[in-house]
């Protein structure tokens, strides 16, 4: 190398092909059984093993032989051990599903939806302001929900496209308070427009608080939902947020149907369900042992007095009872 410029694009560049080779590797693994996955692995242990011992026996740097030992753990990690026993992700992670809303081909905005079962019919509920925000011209046609369809591979999902309108009316229901409209929207879904294998986790009526639940003033909650960036994108799947209840829980804050939440929010949580831990459910039949107490809408905005204080706006769970009402 000439001089420090050479050499640092001569990094960049060795560092631009390993990334592409982990990224060749990780698709390849993708289309193979367990069984090639087992015999690669051990294939790989044995050819490891051999130069490392041409290595130890080289005059070269302990650097060289860190970064063989690091490579290698890395590539075996890629691969796994398909003989160990594969976790199943934890049910809550399955209620909740990242949303894309499209106009025609172009991809508008990111958000956070959940899925609602009542009476055998499955709803996805996300903010209203999702489907449809008038102040900033925000009108989408369609979205687009990512579903896992393979119960031990996480990787695999499959696209289902969703009609906002039919026969040019809003599919979906929303309400209004003496304010205005309810920043919540809940869209029926067909479950034979559902990819067959789609696997997918609803709450349910049960899940709501009832006048014997007790949720108070800085209770802790989690937020479950996909922010921009902060989701785990190799396995589609979300990441849960830590907040706590901010306002009087049970009463309108601002007399509207809606409670505060001390939280860091961020855009494209809108839309996720705000849950409460429901110590005395026991381990339930569905897996949730959770309350649905709210659904996830906003930061406060300057002119509501929130702008620095961190705190978000959460409508009442309830409010869904009214809106999936036969």
């Amino acid at each position: 190398m000439r001089n420090l410029q050479e050499a640092t694009e001569r990094i960049c560049e060795l560092k631009g092909s390993l990334v592409a080779l982990e990224t060749l590797a990780a698709a390849m693994l993708h289309v193979i059984s367990d069984e090639q996955r087992q015999r690669l692995r051990q294939v790989l242990e044995r050819h490891a093993e051999v130069a490392r011992s041409v290595l130890i026996h080289a005059p070269i740097s302990e650097l060289t032989i860190g970064a063989f030992e690091h490579s290698v753990a890395r590539s075996l990690g890629l691969i796994g051990d398909a003989a160990a026993p594969r976790r199943s992700v934890e049910p809550m992670m399955r209620t909740t599903v990242r949303i894309h809303t499209f106009e025609g081909p172009r991809v508008l905005t990111a958000a956070t939806g959940f899925f609602f079962e009542r009476d055998a019919r499955l709803f996805l509920v996300t903010s209203r302001h999702v489907l449809l925000d008038e102040a900033s011209g925000h009108r989408p046609d369609h979205i687009a929900l990512r579903l896992h369809c393979d119960e031990s591979d996480l990787t695999r999902c499959s696209d289902c496209a969703v009609p906002l309108y039919r026969q040019g009316q809003a599919g979906w229901r929303e309400s209004r308070d003496g304010s205005g409209v309810i920043d919540v929207a809940a869209l029926e879904i067909d479950r034979a427009a559902l990819p067959p294998s789609a696997l997918l986790r609803a709450f349910t009526p049960a899940h709501l608080p009832g006048p014997q639940a007790t949720v108070e003033a800085a209770c802790p909650v989690a937020i479950v939902g996909f922010a921009p960036g902060l989701q785990d994108a190799v396995h589609h799947l979300p990441l849960v947020r830590q907040a706590s209840i901010a306002s009087s829980y049970g009463v309108p804050y601002q007399g509207r149907g809606c409670f505060l939440l001390d939280t860091r929010g961020q855009a494209g949580l809108s839309g996720s369900p705000v849950l409460g831990s429901a110590p005395h459910a026991g381990q339930r039949a569905d897996g949730l042992p959770w309350l649905l107490l709210g659904v996830l809408s906003a930061r406060l905005g300057a002119g509501d007095g929130g702008d620095d204080a961190g705190l978000g706006r959460a409508w009442y769970a309830e409010v869904l009872m009214a809106l999936t009402a036969a």
